[in-house]
């Protein structure tokens, strides 16, 4: 199955999914617990960091469009701060429409998470549940109508939290609009009435939302058959797929047997917007022409893979190749500097020590693979910017690089001493460096202290500067001129 999904992956990046439903701006503070209030018997976070994201249906957008499909995001923001930073946030996401609708009177929400080593300390939900309009129910309901009529999607997601975009009556008319266009609709439903998503393709509730909605327990695998099956006799639905944590999914579709895949997560660190990413693969693998056994299947590996991150994150297109082809775990991959302050950030959570070393490595020989051991003994994730073939060429002269920036990363994420591949275009790596703030900078010993590029930088803060010893009789140059010979 897995051989045959991984076939599936570059159809995904043709997909064009409508999103529906409710965002919000989901920030993350981190920091350090060292002592507790005298105050008052709690912890003092002492804050690090603050990151934004977009929650909600806004995540499901973000998710398809990281596995390479383009996602229209219709929602509702606020006349906010928060409101502006979902739309900026979206505006530089590049697979994402953004078809947001502003709302005078209806605040943005907002959720507040406090973390410290990994743990969830705090949520703080600023929000106003508002019943929208009649007007303003019409006025949502006429712009999906409005972009239906634009351009036909492979799927439609309607991401319910309850916020009240998707009323009774804007998911009726949704629906019935997507049966008459023949176009398949996946629904993460809330709340206990079901009624409104009568007919609609696939549900993707949880284990509790199941138990909720059906009136029924969900303790076991017949059970889940059971419940699931009531609501498709009685909401015409067409499959359920239920998330059920450490246990895994369970596909019940009303004329094949139930399928019952196992969680594939190595490691839990955060289940924070898990659903949306499992919506978003299972609508992207409807669209691309998957059955739902073998969309069931890819979303399973991508909520294995997403709560292995921490915080609302999105699921790669390469992170499921590698999943599936099992060549590689999702942090040993090449990553670009838009990810790497989340990437340094779920690290340092964890209490991990961050190292950064930089070079062309062109083509691979014993005094790389030296200097990179060297340099991953001295922390606990190696971070390695690679510069880009035009900044080679510039570095090296014509005729360089030998191989182009994709192979020599895919060489260097290869490597067991390696966590990350970052390319950066220009001359020197000090942007880089100032961006990621390693705890370590290794180059070799054909250094001096002071002409490593980014030293100073480093110790301003505190960090280490290592000078890693040289195997002699080995440079790619070199190699190269006897090739040429």
């Amino acid at each position: 199955m897995k051989h045959h999904l991984d076939n599936w992956l570059r159809s995904l990046r043709n997909v064009k999914i409508l999103c529906v439903g409710d965002v919000m701006l989901d920030q993350y503070v981190y920091g350090d617990v060292d002592r507790v209030s005298p105050e008052a018997p709690i912890p003092v976070l002492n804050i690090n960091t603050r990151s934004y994201v977009v929650g909600g249906a806004g995540n499901v957008a973000c998710n398809i469009s990281a596995i390479g499909g383009m996602a229209n995001l219709v929602a509702v923001t606020g006349d906010d701060l928060a409101g502006s930073q979902i739309n900026n946030l979206l505006d530089d996401d590049q697979g994402v429409i953004n078809s947001l609708i502003v709302g005078n009177d209806y605040p943005t929400t907002v959720k507040t998470r406090y973390v410290a080593d990994g743990q969830h300390l705090l949520r703080v939900d600023d929000e106003s549940i508002d019943i929208y309009s009649a007007q303003f129910l019409d006025r949502i309901f006429s712009t999906v109508e409005s972009l239906l009529g634009q351009e036909l999607p492979g799927a439609i997601v309607l991401s319910d939290y309850g916020k009240g975009v998707l009323s009774s009556t804007v998911t009726k008319n949704i629906i019935t609009v997507a049966k008459l266009l023949n176009i398949p609709v996946v629904i993460d439903p809330k709340g206990t009435d079901y009624s409104k998503y009568h007919g609609a393709d696939i549900l993707t509730p949880n284990r509790k939302e199941l138990s909720e909605s059906s009136l029924l327990p969900t303790r076991t695998s017949d059970q889940i058959v059971t419940a699931a099956e009531k609501l498709i006799d009685r909401f015409a639905i067409g499959s359920v797929l239920v998330t059920r944590g450490k246990e895994g999914m369970s596909l019940i579709t009303s004329n094949s047997a139930p399928l019952h895949l196992p969680a594939l997560a190595r490691e839990i660190f955060d289940v924070s917007g898990a659903g949306d990413t499992v919506a978003a693969v299972m609508a992207a693998g409807i669209a691309a022409g998957m059955k739902s056994a073998e969309a069931a299947e890819l979303a399973n590996v991508a909520a294995g893979i997403v709560v292995g991150k921490i915080g609302t994150a999105v699921v790669r297109n390469i992170d499921l190749f590698h999943a599936l082809s099992g060549t590689a775990s999702e942090e040993k991959n090449i990553i670009d500097k838009n990810q790497l302050n989340k990437r340094i950030t779920e690290w340092r959570s964890r209490g991990l020590s961050i190292g950064f070393t930089n070079g062309c490595f062109d083509l691979m020989h014993p005094g790389h693979i030296s200097l990179l051991e060297q340099a991953k003994s001295e922390c606990d994730k190696l971070i390695i910017g690679l510069n880009s073939d035009d900044s080679v060429s510039r570095l090296k002269g014509e005729g360089r690089p030998v191989q182009n920036a994709v192979a020599r990363g895919l060489v260097l994420a290869s490597l067991s001493s390696v966590d990350a591949v970052v390319v950066f275009d220009d001359d020197t790596p000090i942007d880089l460096i100032k961006l990621m703030r390693p705890d370590v900078l290794v180059k070799g010993a054909d250094y001096l202290m002071e002409d490593v590029v980014g030293g100073e930088f480093v110790s301003s803060y505190g960090g280490r500067i290592v000078l890693a010893d040289l195997i002699d009789g080995y440079s790619t140059t070199e190699t190269i001129a006897r090739l040429l010979c």
